[in-house]
């Protein structure tokens, strides 16, 4: 199985890197792990809705062309499903049973994300209705993951 997190905009701050860094790591004892960042799009403070959408679709695109067909999904937004870290591991590991072989995770920029992501998403999913920087979604989304694989691998972890 492959992991694939793509998400709009450079990670600048080295705490987040570094946390970031080690849950990669960890992870590699169970599965491959792509970190794909694609540019945002520069835009002033005050967006009419208009323009809004035209800079969604921009980085939408962006993400798009790192999702292949065989890719399995998950877009993060607000109102998805939310799981528990129990039901996310099996969600995971029901995937891997039918023979998804790569899980492709996409967190969108400040704006959130294009409809046409929305669209090619097989399911959006929410880590609650707080809002996040999309920087810490990143460490916090690759922690439950390597959460997920010890779940799944029967080994301890923090309840």
């Amino acid at each position: 199985m492959e992991i694939k997190i793509i998400t709009v905009g450079k990670l600048k701050e080295k705490y987040l890197k570094l946390g970031i860094e080690e849950y990669t790591k960890r992870l590699k004892k169970y599965t491959k792990v792509t970190l794909i960042e694609v540019p945002d799009e520069k835009a002033p403070e005050t967006l009419s809705e208009k323009e809004m959408e035209q800079v969604k679709e921009k980085e939408g695109e962006r993400i798009l062309s790192h999702i292949q067909d065989k890719d399995y999904v998950f877009a993060l937004a607000i109102l998805g499903k939310n799981y528990d870290s129990v039901g996310f591991a099996k969600q995971i590991q029901q995937l891997q049973v039918h023979g998804k072989s790569t899980l492709t995770f996409v967190i969108g920029g400040s704006l959130g994300l294009s409809d046409s992501v929305m669209k090619r998403s097989n399911e959006a999913i929410s880590f609650g209705a707080f809002t996040y920087p999309h920087q810490l979604m990143k460490l916090i989304l690759v922690e439950q993951i390597y959460r997920s694989f010890r779940i799944n691998n029967n080994e301890p972890y923090h309840k």
